[in-house]
């Protein structure tokens, strides 16, 4: 259906409150997402170039950047890993406690962050019960940027998981069963069949994933340590500058932030695309 057909006259009249239901629903996305992503990069206009170029550029500017987007990208990637086996286990297995498991993957959604930030640097501090057996071999996660991926793998898990649920759910057992009358083993029926089918969905979650660990802060905060060029988090040092009331320096980075997000998010929807064009 192409746009001059939705807007169609015909279209409209089939759609009762159409033109009230596209006014509020255009009121509701300027007031909520364009107003405030406006003012954000309108914000750093006040600095003169070589201003805004000198604080993007700083070297712990960088290095919270990179810290935050590595390690988003790398959770994304170990969330869709084990998202898929959690999926998998979910929709084709029958087992005691499954619906406690199920409920158990959306703990991260209602878990306020600065709780699951403190549970988890309780648990990872060289203290704690997981810390104290990692620190026999001299690991340390908590208050380093190790505990940064752990975070963002706690709140991204959920993401990837719920966006497999459905898809596993509608892909049936069809396709592996062919797959096995024509010789194929277990594995690659689901390296060859079933992966191939869910990489748009596998990408979806990623890109959710992702998105949640590149602005996430309270789980975060309690367990990085905040070591500036260690383990300081963009969005940190945002609240930094905030707290210093260097308002512009902030929303430069924010900016900054903003822009590299849009670009890394376009990408992986164009995989997506391509992946769905491939099926």
């Amino acid at each position: 259906m192409t746009a001059a057909t939705i807007f169609s006259p015909s279209t409209r009249s089939r759609f009762p409150g159409f033109g009230l239901s596209l006014g509020f629903t255009l009121f509701y996305l300027t007031g909520i997402v364009l107003v405030p992503l406006l003012a954000l990069v309108l914000r750093p206009f006040s600095l003169h170039l070589e201003d805004f170029w000198t604080t993007i550029s700083a070297p712990r500017v960088l290095a919270a950047l990179r810290l935050s987007f590595g390690t988003a990208l790398a959770a994304a990637a170990i969330d869709s890993f084990f998202g898929f086996i959690v999926a998998w286990v979910l929709v084709r297995y029958r087992f005691p406690g499954k619906r406690l498991m199920d409920a158990l993957i959306d703990l991260p959604f209602a878990l306020p962050t600065a709780v699951a930030g403190i549970a988890l640097s309780t648990l990872y501090a060289p203290t704690g019960w997981v810390g104290s057996l990692l620190a026999d071999y001299g690991i340390k996660v908590a208050y380093t940027p190790w505990g940064v991926l752990v975070a963002m793998i706690f709140i991204g898990l959920p993401f990837t998981v719920r966006t497999l649920q459905p898809v596993l759910q509608d892909l049936g057992r069809d396709l592996e069963e062919a797959a096995a009358t024509l010789g194929a083993t277990r594995p690659q029926a689901i390296m060859r069949v079933v992966v191939p089918m869910m990489m748009p969905a596998l990408l979806t979650g990623a890109a959710l994933a992702f998105a949640r660990g590149v602005g996430e802060y309270g789980s975060i905060i309690f367990i990085a340590g905040n070591l500036p060029m260690k383990s300081e988090i963009a969005p940190l040092l945002i609240v930094t500058k905030l707290e210093q009331f260097d308002y512009a320096g902030a929303a430069s980075i924010g900016v900054v932030m903003l822009a590299a997000s849009f670009v890394l998010l376009l990408a992986l929807n164009g995989l997506q695309v391509w992946a769905a064009k491939r099926r």
